[in-house]
């Protein structure tokens, strides 16, 4: 059999076999992750395997969140069967801070179960027993380790979200136990009294307030150090004055770890509102997620994501770019760039924050394509390649493999070494492998016709062994 035709049957075969894996349990998650050596665009396991990451992440998945007291039981085992499904391998592990909530919609939300016991005595805002901020419920946390556990047999991450800014801007202080009317300990998180509590994450805390929060963070790295799937997110869109905060936080995180047998990546995520995606770049986390900045384009993961250069891993989080939105063309953008597109799923919607949005499942089964492909390529040796594909999306080992993406539709050119190449077409439309063959190319720019209308994907690889 020829060399050539050898190649593409290896390329068919593989994908196929992609196709079959996905959907189904995959093999545990390995860990913990690091940032891998000789691509820092992306995370490596134990084994030191490149590992991309991508999902489909919800409210709910840690605490019941709902509109009624109490909230809906949220049945984590279809979540994680739901992911799987879609051939997803992370989530944010939610944290909500307040009991009782109402933001500007209106709409009264209830959460259980949080990190303390409500004992008493007195009853809090919300009718029930106040907080003890030095008696943790281990409930909760076991609860905590339990759903880590359930992913890592899926091989799915999980970042565990310590603490929930965007609340104290946004919702009501009334409910949050460090609120002085909630808890029995005389914490009084918002000492000025402007009824938005935002001092308990601005340096210097309130009496007291440190004491609270470290203990609870190292309840935390106690209950899930010795788990392979573990990354931690400091704080969700806590705000610019968050940032001295922040980074204190997660050297604090990374010494309680230093002597213990597991050592885990930490992550700051897009300070809402009016942050600088700067404090995310020059902080000391491992990785980030941004928000986009479309008006001067220097930060817009929306329209045109900047390719990451990996000084920091980007997980691009629609959370922070729209609240919810985001479809397949974002999905492939972002994926091309060399970031990790994750996606803010309203899912059951048993929250009230947003119905699932048209195309969103189309958007989930991309997600899902996108980790096929980075499990079928050699990603280890591609980086974004702009200058290589007219459509300025492209992942390449140039003269070895090229993955490119035309988010419009029509010809475009690639810029190839000269050989022969095994090349497939996917549409991520219709999910599938269109057209699949050889080629021979010369140096320089080659032109390609997509046989199908609307955005596609090349995939060329060049002849030779498989990987």
């Amino acid at each position: 059999m020829k060399p050539a035709i050898t190649a593409v049957i290896l390329l068919l075969m593989g994908f196929a076999c992609s196709l079959r894996a996905a959907g189904l349990p995959a093999s545990p998650a390995t860990g913990p992750l690091r940032v891998h050596p000789d691509n820092p665009r992306y995370f490596m396991d134990a084994s030191g395997k490149i590992v991309y990451l991508t999902a489909a992440h919800t409210w709910a998945n840690l605490q019941e969140i709902g509109v009624t007291d109490p909230p809906p039981v949220f049945d984590y085992g279809r979540y994680l069967q739901f992911l799987t499904g879609h051939n997803h391998n992370f989530i944010r592990l939610w944290r909500w801070e307040t009991p009782r909530d109402i933001e500007k919609d209106k709409i009264v939300r209830y959460c259980t179960p949080h990190p303390w016991m409500r004992s008493g005595p007195g009853t809090s805002w919300d009718g029930k027993p106040k907080f003890d901020l030095e008696k943790f419920d281990e409930a909760y946390f076991k609860r905590m380790r339990e759903r880590i556990d359930a992913a890592r047999v899926r091989g799915i991450y999980v970042s565990v979200m310590l603490f929930e800014g965007w609340v104290l801007q946004l919702a009501n202080w009334d409910g949050h136990p460090l609120n002085a009317s909630n808890n029995i300990n005389g914490i009084n998180g918002d000492p000025d009294g402007d009824g938005r509590g935002i001092e308990i994450m601005v340096r210097p805390l309130p009496p007291g307030v440190e004491k609270i929060q470290k203990a609870y963070v190292q309840k935390v790295v106690e209950t899930v150090n010795d788990m392979d799937n573990v990354l931690y997110e400091i704080a969700n869109e806590a705000g610019p004055h968050s940032t001295d905060w922040q980074y204190e936080l997660i050297d604090f995180v990374r010494s309680l770890e230093r002597d213990r047998p597991k050592q885990h990546l930490v992550g700051m995520t897009f300070q809402y509102k009016y942050g600088s995606n700067t404090n995310l770049f020059n902080s000391p986390a491992d990785w980030v997620s941004p928000n986009s900045d479309s008006a001067t384009g220097v930060y817009n993961y929306r329209d045109n994501p900047p390719p990451g250069d990996g000084k920091k891993i980007v997980l691009s989080d629609t959370d922070h770019l729209w609240g919810i939105g985001g479809d397949r063309v974002w999905v492939w953008k972002t994926f091309l760039r060399g970031l990790h597109p994750i996606w803010m799923d309203p899912y059951d919607d048993l929250t009230r924050w947003g119905p699932v949005p048209p195309g969103g499942e189309d958007t989930r089964k991309n997600l899902g394509y996108t980790l096929t492909y980075a499990q079928r390529i050699n990603l280890k040796d591609m980086t974004p390649q702009n200058s290589l594909a007219s459509t300025a999306y492209c992942l390449a080992a140039p003269g070895s493999e090229y993955l490119v993406y035309q988010p419009a539709s029509g010809p475009f050119s690639v810029k190839l070494v000269a050989g022969t190449y095994g090349y497939e077409w996917f549409n991520p439309g219709a999910g599938k492998v269109d057209s699949s063959g050889t080629l021979k190319a010369g140096g320089g720019n080659q032109s390609f016709s997509p046989p199908f209308d609307g955005d596609a994907v090349l995939y060329l690889r060049k002849s030779g062994p498989s990987h």
